[in-house]
């Protein structure tokens, strides 16, 4: 896990990383975001070599978080609540296999976690008649911390056209349903 006692680490991919970055940051018991690049095969991978498809690696972040604040449960509550799990390599319009949806789990338990957390989402339809979590749950490999202008981006971007068509309405989703998580009530 983290290196710092009492803290857990979770690496999630639900498309690009400047959405679920920004999610993320907004949780009380979170310590840190970072996003990066997970379950390719190219070491040391640029942005530029990930958006070309041609790494194997999904877009991702690493969430350090306190479990006494936010358990790993709540954390796949809010992850299949702002991304789509039923598009195979794909976000809205960002298309390939570094946008796809996967969890990487650190310990046994998160993988019994999320495997019965997408079980849970079928068996309910949570996202219509027919439609299949396609989200993958694969043993975390390497994490590759992104270039550093990707780091806390929406905080950084609010105005571009990305950042307010994109991620500001999966924010205000969270703000208006998840309050009681949040770091600032």
């Amino acid at each position: 896990m983290s290196e710092q006692q009492g803290y857990e680490t979770a690496t999630l991919a639900g498309g690009c990383f400047w959405c679920t970055e920004a999610v993320f940051l907004e949780m009380d018991g979170v310590k840190s975001v970072t996003s990066g690049y997970i379950g390719g095969k190219t070491v040391n991978p640029t942005y530029k070599e990930v958006c070309s498809g041609d790494t194997g690696h999904a877009e991702a972040v690493q969430i350090v978080y306190d479990p006494k604040k936010v358990d790993f449960g709540q954390l796949l509550e809010i992850f299949f609540a702002t991304h789509d799990p039923t598009t195979l390599n794909r976000q809205g319009n960002d298309v390939g296999t570094q946008y796809r949806s996967e969890i990487f789990y650190h310990t046994e338990a998160q993988k019994e976690l999320a495997e019965a957390y997408i079980t849970e989402l079928q068996k309910q339809g949570t996202y219509g008649f027919g439609k299949k979590v396609v989200t993958k749950v694969t043993k975390a490999p390497t994490f590759y911390p992104a270039e550093d202008y990707h780091q806390n981006y929406y905080a950084q971007n609010k105005e571009q056209p990305y950042c307010s068509f994109v991620i500001t309405p999966k924010i205000e989703k969270v703000r208006e349903k998840y309050k009681a998580q949040l770091k600032h009530q």
